[in-house]
């Protein structure tokens, strides 16, 4: 199962256990089992703290726990193979399980231990999904310190009956004590904020304890990251408020344009982001959603950003840096059916429509990629344009004409999803050319039209452009005084990771300049 760089790396990493382990397979006669005892077979070989056992009784086969030999336990169980990017999370899991801190800090570890609810969590999750490992590898934590939770982590692709019949058509999805409870990428501090049910109350006391910032920026994208370096580097007192920090990037798979780098990943890039900030006394508040932004004129002191939980912060001058999110469709029926047979991330979700009819809303780079990466997998694409002809690069648009199971429609306007109350069933669209109305009969849709600025909370407190970004100069500075933006959400005129990390530090360093002048 693994190759000789893969085997030196587990080598290497299970050398760091601290306690012995036990894996323990509940195995049947298909392929699958026999690779997932391969697997186990050769983990153990790779540490004599690992043991394995091929009895286990559990229903789901193949299917593996990961227990401490000292405390044994099945609270946390595989079922498939852990493999392409749920790799690391099987990594993760073996030297939790083995007595290895995790990287998380003793806040929420603590806060994770003191859990007091009892609950069983199932989740299902796709090899090719990079939203999925941090769900997995949050539920494996939880899992391996509260002895009141259980976790099923289970890929998708191997118990394709299973999420069939459960309505699963978008990955990661959590039911939690056999109902569904979340879809979607969601971080360990989002998880276990979700299960403490005093998490928010304790965290507005927090906030509202803290002094006021010299700088404080809205947002933990590339653009906050950037403009939180550039001061913290100058002696500054930053805070960073963010919804989730690394913002959209943690949404991207490949990312082959960063100047200096081949290739990377977005949520690797994400975590290399955080980790740099941190380098620095910058005071790092996740899970801090903006909902209002009261000008030092209107305070007579500080500017003071409100948050959704009621809490408030305030700071001499405020770097926005909000980023912007997938644009929906608007039409009937996408709201309904959203996760559903609507989806956003082709890598993602993808693997679930294997086999079955797929549209792509969007001919620009995003959907035309998304459509070519879907015809290897699904049984027919339908790309629906909304212009007279796609807008991607030749050499994709070449690429997607070439293969077979694609139908190209444009000049074409999407007027509804259609759906039998459970899942999509096909979508109607319009003619431009025509007015006529049309119908395709499918499975999915993934929508795949540009961004919208994350600034609604914004209206009324500084200038907004008519498509919502913030109005900018060439300093970052916004129309008040002290307020500056940068990213994805101002009206800097290409949205590209290495443009909001500039525009960040062009923030950063016009916040300092301003602060000193006044």
């Amino acid at each position: 199962m693994l190759d000789a760089n893969l085997t030196a790396q587990l080598k290497q990493y299970l050398a760091m256990l601290r306690e012995p382990i036990e894996l323990v397979a509940s195995l049947g006669d298909d392929a699958k089992s026999l690779q997932t005892r391969e697997l186990i077979s050769e983990i153990a070989a790779l540490s004599d703290k690992v043991s394995a056992r091929f009895d286990g009784t559990d229903a789901r086969k193949p299917s593996f726990t990961i227990s401490p030999v000292a405390n044994a336990h099945s609270r946390l169980r595989f079922a498939g193979l852990p493999m392409g990017h749920e790799f690391t999370s099987l990594v993760l899991a073996l030297l939790w399980a083995g007595g290895h801190p995790p990287k998380v800090s003793q806040e929420v570890l603590d806060q994770v231990t003191s859990l007091a609810s009892t609950h069983d969590f199932e989740m299902y999750f796709s090899l090719t999904c990079h939203n999925c490992p941090d769900v997995v590898q949050a539920l494996t934590l939880i899992a391996l310190k509260n002895a009141n939770f259980t976790a099923t982590l289970i890929e998708g692709g191997t118990y394709q009956a299973e999420v069939d019949t459960r309505g699963v058509m978008a990955v990661p999805a959590v039911f939690k004590d056999g109902a569904m409870w979340l879809s979607g990428k969601k971080t360990l501090e989002e998880i276990a904020a979700l299960l403490d049910t005093g998490a928010e109350e304790k965290a507005v006391a927090a906030i509202n304890a803290k002094a006021p910032f010299e700088v404080l920026v809205v947002g933990g994208g590339p653009a906050g990251a950037a403009a939180a370096i550039y001061t913290a580097r100058k002696g500054i007192r930053t805070g960073v408020a963010a919804e989730r920090f690394g913002g959209q990037v943690l949404d991207t798979l490949g990312i082959e344009n960063f100047i200096s780098v081949s290739h990377t990943e977005g949520p690797k890039l994400a975590a290399a982001l955080e980790s740099h900030v941190k380098d620095y006394e910058v005071d790092i508040m996740n899970l801090s959603r903006a909902e209002k932004l009261i000008p030092a004129s209107e305070t007579g002191g500080y500017h003071e950003v409100v948050l959704s939980n009621g809490a408030s912060l305030k700071a001499r001058s405020v770097i926005l840096s909000t980023g912007a999110r997938w644009r929906n469709m608007n039409v009937p029926g996408e709201a309904e059916y959203a996760n559903k047979g609507v989806a956003y991330c082709p890598h993602c979700d993808g693997p679930l429509f294997k086999g079955k009819r797929v549209a792509v809303i969007g001919g620009g780079n995003s959907g035309v990629e998304a459509a070519i990466d879907l015809a290897g997998i699904v049984a027919h694409v339908t790309l629906v344009e909304f212009d007279s002809q796609m807008r991607a690069d030749a050499v994709l648009q070449d690429k997607l004409r070439s293969l077979p199971n694609v139908t190209i429609i444009t000049s074409a306007l999407t007027t509804e999803v259609l759906g039998d109350g459970a899942k999509v069933t096909g979508l109607t669209y319009k003619d431009r050319a025509t007015e006529e109305l049309h119908t395709v009969e499918l499975e999915g849709i993934f929508v795949q039209i540009g961004l919208v600025p994350n600034t609604e909370w914004l209206k009324g407190a500084l200038a907004l452009s008519p498509r919502g970004e913030i109005e900018i100069d060439a300093k970052g500075a916004t129309s008040v005084p002290g307020v500056f933006a940068a990213g994805d959400c101002t009206t800097v005129p290409y949205k590209q990771i290495i443009i909001a990390m500039g525009a960040g530090a062009t923030a950063g360093l016009s916040a300092f300049d301003y602060m000193i002048r006044n």
